[in-house]
């Protein structure tokens, strides 16, 4: 026994000697008993808790997927989703960026066609690049208004009813379009009501699909 532990420490003296480590070597049986004394045994990073961890076994493997649970790490007070006045920004942004793309792509097949009898010229491509710029800002400037119009209504209708539901969405669109044409009388007001209804309603449907699919589905299994 005591001839072995000596080899040990002279294989562990001789790598560390090897290696460029002066001083005597240990064996493992020596540092077991070692207490780690004002030290965490784990690493801060590993210290992680098993329950945010999902066990998935695929051909034999051991494969870990975070994802495939619904436990996040959030903060304090903090929801899952986004509200709607969180979302706000990002929707008048991306209305505005969609109307200046669209706004631009149709200035351009206007350009192109009123000054179709004209040569390429400084004239035509000035003429084509207002087109261009005047487009793009009218339907930045419509769509930006819809979006501008919908997020408040949206914030507005889920303050006061202390839900957020798809009821929020589709009294938010029509509601939008029958301020937004409110300029043509009672007519206007029922057309745009009707189109910002017709538009929440099928995105509404669209956003429950599934889950939808799944409840008719189900009596039948």
């Amino acid at each position: 026994m005591e001839g072995g532990g000596g080899s040990g420490n002279k294989t562990t003296g001789g790598l560390a000697g090897f290696f460029g480590a002066g001083g005597a070597g240990y064996s493992h049986e020596d540092l077991a008993g070692v207490p780690l004394t004002g030290m965490n045994p784990l690493s801060p990073y590993l210290n992680v808790d098993p329950r945010y961890l999902v066990q998935a076994s695929t051909g034999g493997l051991r494969t870990f997927h975070p994802w495939d649970t619904d436990e996040f790490i959030l903060p304090t007070g903090a929801n899952k989703t986004r509200g709607r006045f969180e979302l706000a920004f990002f929707t008048i942004g991306g209305c505005c960026m969609t109307g200046a793309a669209f706004g631009a792509m149709n200035g351009l097949r206007l350009g192109m066609k009123e000054t179709q009898n004209m040569a390429w010229s400084k004239p035509r491509n000035v003429q084509i690049l207002n087109m261009v710029t005047r487009q793009g800002a009218l339907w930045a400037n419509a769509l930006g208004s819809l979006a501008l119009l919908y997020s408040a209504f949206g914030v507005i209708i889920e303050k006061t009813r202390g839900a957020e539901d798809d009821l929020n969405t589709v009294a938010a669109g029509t509601m939008t379009g029958m301020l937004y044409k409110c300029t043509g009388g009672l007519r206007g007001v029922a057309r745009g009501g009707l189109a910002g209804l017709t538009l929440t309603g099928l995105y509404a449907l669209y956003n429950n699909w599934e889950h939808m699919k799944g409840s008719v589905l189900q009596p039948s299994l």
